[in-house]
């Protein structure tokens, strides 16, 4: 695993960078992209080695706990955490869980400012180029790790239209990388109902994103979620869900 993490990141063989102009830049930080704070020029994942730990320890408990339910990663870039997740499967010999994938595959929606006031400015539709990511290239990246296989689905599209009909029964684990408020709030509303007891959620923008940390508390407050939110980094969190949410009822 530890040799999995150290190529989906480039910490084997650094890579460059990608500025905020998407402007190439050729040096490479180890620091920085242990932590997550770069945009990879090459690498299959930006969330760096703290949030790939994480979600590996998190898919080893519930196996070893025999928590049900599938991995499910909203918002996949180029797959690399997704990947991981197959990987661990793997390693553990477990052939009963899949991975679902739910992404566009052509970057981010522009925000819908007056349904979700929270995203109003959000430009990260304007960064497609770098954030769009093709479905062949994401199936390409796990068929270079040989994890292209059954056990790994794609639902494809946006969130809004996706997930209100996806046919995943239970959730293991489910990590929402959707950057904006109105995309956590999809995934969560959608999702955190058929996450099992004893499951994890797993939120990568509550620290870097204030729109996202938003609709995580406004989720949480709604429908009464009261675990507590324990931090994996500058900005990923998670908690295990231990009570029915009322998402369910």
């Amino acid at each position: 695993m530890d040799l999995l993490k150290g190529c989906l990141t480039r910490m084997l063989f650094p890579d460059g960078t990608v500025n905020g102009d998407l402007s190439f830049n050729s040096s490479f930080n180890r620091q920085t992209r242990i932590e997550g704070r770069d945009w990879p020029a090459h690498a299959e994942t930006m969330v760096g080695l703290r949030r790939l730990d994480n979600i590996q320890e998190c898919i080893i408990d519930v196996i070893e706990r025999n928590i049900p339910g599938d991995l499910v990663e909203a918002g996949v870039w180029r797959g690399g955490a997704s990947i991981l997740m197959r990987a661990v499967l793997a390693a553990y010999g477990d052939l009963s869980r899949r991975v679902w994938l739910a992404d566009s595959f052509q970057g981010l929606p522009a925000p819908d400012s007056a349904r979700y006031p929270a995203d109003a400015g959000d430009r990260h539709w304007e960064l497609s180029s770098y954030l769009s990511v093709p479905l062949e290239e994401v199936q390409e990246n796990f068929r270079r790790y040989r994890l292209l296989d059954d056990q790994v689905q794609f639902l494809v599209g946006w969130f809004k239209d996706t997930l209100p009909t996806a046919p995943i029964s239970s959730i293991a684990v489910l990590r929402v990388d959707g950057d904006m408020y109105q995309s956590t709030l999809e995934v969560l509303s959608n999702l955190y109902h058929k996450v099992s007891l004893g499951g994890y959620v797993i939120i990568d923008d509550y620290g870097n994103i204030p729109s996202c940390r938003a609709a995580v508390h406004d989720f949480r407050e709604s429908h009464n979620v009261r675990e507590e939110i324990e931090r994996i980094d500058w900005t990923g969190v998670f908690w295990r869900k231990e009570a029915v949410d009322s998402v369910r009822s």
